[in-house]
């Protein structure tokens, strides 16, 4: 006989194994590319529009994030340039 705690192990085991023959029956991952693909269809024109300027917001958000790295990592090789300098002296 399965004591309570094996029994509990037994069936949380079967829950996972069950959902994963779920998943692989009925398309695996929830946000796949057709899922993308079909909801990007399913969008209104003024969704869209606001998709597109989201996504320019992103990439400008991203190249000021590249332009601080820049200046923050000059800024730390400036700086250790300069503890050197007056180490040497």
């Amino acid at each position: 006989m399965l004591s309570s705690g094996q029994m509990t192990a037994v069936i949380i085991v079967s829950i996972v194994m069950f959902a994963s023959v779920i998943r692989a029956v009925f398309g695996g991952r929830r946000y796949g590319s057709r899922f993308r693909r079909e909801v990007a269809s399913a969008l209104p024109e003024r969704d869209q529009g606001e998709t597109l300027r989201l996504r320019e917001e992103v990439k400008m958000l991203k190249e000021r994030m590249a332009v601080l790295e820049r200046i923050t990592v000059e800024k730390e090789n400036s700086l250790a340039r300069e503890i050197e300098q007056l180490r040497d002296r």
